[in-house]
């Protein structure tokens, strides 16, 4: 089987002649996430970092790490109230961040054309996300734990004005999903949604948050049909899963090992759609030895089964991991293939 053809039969829940892997990590350092547009050189070291990854573990899922552009800028300076959301419109295509989401994307699928067969996703994080990220008043990220003053103080005061703001903000998300997936060479969208924590109350996130990420997904199935859901946890820091099961997305992936749960149970809960995840970010895969990398793998196998799974971890691992290693687990589940022909 070809890559893409492997991938096609994990999504269709049909047969392959081993499970796929995929795992991915940052190629810059924190401190030049999201800063593409104001540090100099910052892109370029993004879109260098893919070539000597992809010499040394050619993937089987090919995902475009737009570390420095990860969420859009926002201007939320003049938001002191939840009316003043009106004013946050929808990203324009000529704007310079998706002119260079736009060219990063390009020319990462150069570095690949010709030398992976793997099918390539970009990156996009939801507008609750970026929404978030934008009102924070520190350099904190929007995590469980991190303090959000204003975003409580606006879903409080008029969560329909959340929900209007969400929505059209989503509309210029697809909009440059469209070009990335038309244009660029994509083959489909690695949705990055979450809840850690419980930030949104099951009612809040159910009728002011969802409808805006399923449209989203429901935008880029129009081009394609094999698009992830990557509901993000790492650390213990994990989601209610069943707040996403009626997201329409073809492979969800799912932080089992922060949110508690096994592969078989997400997928069981996801309705018997493909599920991608199984490892913890670090730990074994980080510093464990090739046995008891395989080990692991064996065991993550016997529990989800070879059909509709893609070995994976809960998030993206260090930086600094040995690209070799991923090759290990690839190699332990081709043995765990042929050995339960």
């Amino acid at each position: 089987m070809t890559k893409r053809e492997r991938l096609e039969c994990v999504l269709s829940n049909k047969p392959v002649d081993r499970v796929p892997v995929a795992f991915f990590h940052h190629f810059t350092p924190v401190e030049e996430w999201n800063k593409g547009l104001t540090v100099p050189g910052a892109i370029e070291r993004n879109i260098e970092g893919h070539k000597p990854a992809l010499e040394k573990f050619n993937p089987d899922v090919i995902k475009i790490m737009n570390d420095t552009l990860m969420m859009m800028p926002l201007d939320v300076s003049f938001v002191k109230c939840a009316a003043d959301l009106a004013r946050i419109q929808p990203m324009s295509m000529d704007s310079e961040y998706a002119k260079a989401q736009i060219d990063l994307t390009k020319r990462v699928v150069d570095i690949y054309r010709g030398k992976c067969d793997a099918p390539i996703y970009v990156t996009v994080f939801s507008a609750a996300w970026i929404l978030r990220n934008a009102l924070m008043t520190s350099d904190d990220l929007p995590v469980a734990g991190a303090e959000e003053p204003l975003m409580c103080k606006l879903m409080e005061e008029d969560p329909q004005a959340v929900a209007d703001c969400l929505m059209r903000m989503s509309q210029g998300i697809a909009d440059l999903n469209k070009i990335l997936l038309t244009e660029c060479g994509a083959d489909g969208i690695y949705f990055s949604c979450a809840n850690q924590a419980n930030f949104f109350s099951r009612e809040f996130h159910q009728n002011y948050v969802a409808p805006s990420e399923k449209f989203v997904l429901a935008e880029a199935k129009r081009i394609r049909d094999m698009h992830i859901l990557h509901i993000c946890g790492y650390h213990g820091h994990g989601n209610d899963l069943s707040l996403y099961t009626d997201y329409d997305a073809a492979a969800y992936s799912v932080a089992v090992n922060a949110e508690g749960t096994t592969m078989a149970e997400a997928k069981k809960l996801f309705h018997g759609k493909a599920v991608i995840g199984g490892f913890p970010q670090d730990g074994i895969i980080y510093d464990g030895s090739r046995e008891e990398l395989k080990k692991a793998v064996w065991e993550l196998l016997d529990g989800m089964g070879q059909v509709g799974v893609v070995i994976g971890a809960d998030c993206t691992v260090p930086n600094d991991i040995d690209d070799d290693r991923l090759n290990w687990v690839r190699e332990a589940a081709e043995e765990y293939a042929v050995a339960h022909k």
